[in-house]
């Protein structure tokens, strides 16, 4: 190697370490953020598969009845998904996403007042319109920060607060419904909704304050840092992107990618609303005890999100990412199916199957970006999840009406993995020319 060579290759080595360091402080203010307010939120979400276990014998609610109440939340979810999204575009992601975590967790709490099935379904379907457009708006949001070639892991950090919500939730949830059952005359499952609404409403204030709307709005950057920034997402822009609606709406990649999050949904909904009660069903009873058992398929889903985000990055992959963690998943749901129902089987192969769902997650939400900007962008990713969420409404409501038609929830974990299978080959499927444009760019 010559003088100039190594002098050169020096400085590339100086301008990556800076540009990592920018990075690494641009993460730790907002993803941090925003890793606290999905956890939050997701909670807030989720926490009905606990408080299930009192909540249906207290109101004398079926599986069915269960089943379709948590499944409401989708359905808001879906019908609001695009138009909050637009908004969000329209006045800033610091008064968005504040508005949605407030309002979210003012209506999560309000669930402890339900008496009858419709205030049941009514609650959770407002709760969808409340939270829709926050999942989007963050994706989008960091897409206006972060170049391609970082976005697998930087997607990882912030959807981890899916598994370490019910990892770290689902213990605390079930503290909260023993040691609190009939204190001020309230049931556990109405003091979880209560207690656990408060954080995302203390976010929601927090992130009015905090949160900068985009890059130039930005204090704790100077200048120089804004232009690298800015530099290196200019370089992604480069190539042709929609940006219209209709033509949005109509492009084969937006909508494979809706269809693998709807196959990948199914099973990561599969572990947090059902895995309570088929836990149940092996004779755990005891909340806590429910809700310990519970951590090692979220610990396990967090690995498996951080470790497939960080490979694809520095693989420059992005298909088999997403092909091989469905086909785990899928294969994990058969044998729930047909295996031996304890404890312990039980928790083994939901660990297979939450780690394959949620380890496609961050890297299917690298790809939308490359083919979408400006109110593309913001209507194509909530289309996205608007039909992620109906892999949601699925996978709640249609377990529910099965274990009460079959009386075992062996059919409907078939079909999950059916599913999950089909998500692997839509992963497959998706355009190869398209998956490493950016990357190349970079080469």
């Amino acid at each position: 190697m010559s003088v100039d060579q190594a002098s050169q290759s020096c400085v590339v080595a100086i301008d990556r370490a800076h540009h990592d360091d920018l990075y690494r402080k641009v993460t730790a203010r907002l993803i941090t953020l925003f890793l606290l307010c999905f956890f939050a939120a997701y909670l807030d979400r989720i926490n009905i598969g606990l408080a299930k276990l009192q909540m249906l014998d207290a109101l004398s609610f079926s599986d069915s009845i269960y089943g379709l109440g948590a499944g409401l939340f989708f359905a808001g979810y879906i019908a609001f998904e695009i138009p909050s999204n637009l908004i969000l575009q329209k006045v800033g992601a610091k008064v968005w996403i504040a508005r949605v975590m407030i309002t979210w967790g003012v209506l999560s709490g309000a669930t402890m007042l339900v008496k009858t099935p419709v205030q049941f379904y009514v609650v959770r379907f407002l709760l969808g319109v409340a939270e829709a457009g926050f999942v989007p708006g963050v994706l989008l949001y960091l897409s206006q920060w972060f170049p391609y070639d970082r976005r697998g892991r930087i997607v990882a950090l912030f959807m981890i607060a899916m598994p370490l919500s019910s990892m770290i939730g689902n213990p605390v949830s079930g503290w909260i419904m023993n040691a609190m059952n009939g204190l001020r005359g309230l049931g556990g499952w109405q003091w979880l909704f209560l207690l656990e609404a408060l954080p995302s409403i203390a976010l929601g204030f927090f992130v009015l304050w905090w949160l900068p709307n985009n890059i130039e709005r930005t204090s704790w950057l100077d200048i120089g840092e804004k232009r690298i920034l800015r530099a290196n997402l200019d370089r992604d822009a480069a190539g042709e992107k929609l940006s219209s609606l209709p033509h949005v709406f109509i492009d084969r990649r937006l909508w494979t990618l809706g269809l693998i999050d709807v196959c990948v949904m199914i099973g990561v909904y599969a572990t947090g609303f059902w895995l309570p009660s088929i836990l149940h069903d092996t004779g755990v009873h005891d909340p806590l005890e429910i809700g310990l058992w519970m951590v090692i398929p979220n610990a396990a889903a967090v690995i498996g999100m951080l470790l497939c985000g960080l490979s694809s990055d520095r693989a420059r992959e992005r298909r088999w990412h997403m092909a091989v963690p469905c086909l785990v998943a899928g294969c994990g749901l058969f044998l729930a199916a047909v295996a031996p129902h304890t404890t312990g089987m039980t928790v083994l192969l939901f660990t297979l199957i939450n780690a394959g769902a949620a380890a496609t997650i961050p890297v299917l939400w690298t790809l939308p970006p490359t083919f979408l900007t400006g109110t593309g962008a913001a209507g194509g990713i909530a289309m996205i999840t608007s039909l992620a969420n109906l892999g949601g409404f699925i996978g709640t409501y249609l377990l529910g009406w099965l274990k009460d038609e079959f009386h075992s929830q062996s059919v409907g974990l078939c079909g999950f993995g059916l599913c999950m299978l089909l998500g692997c080959a839509l992963a497959l499927s998706y355009p190869e020319q398209k998956r490493n444009s950016a990357f190349n760019e970079r080469a």
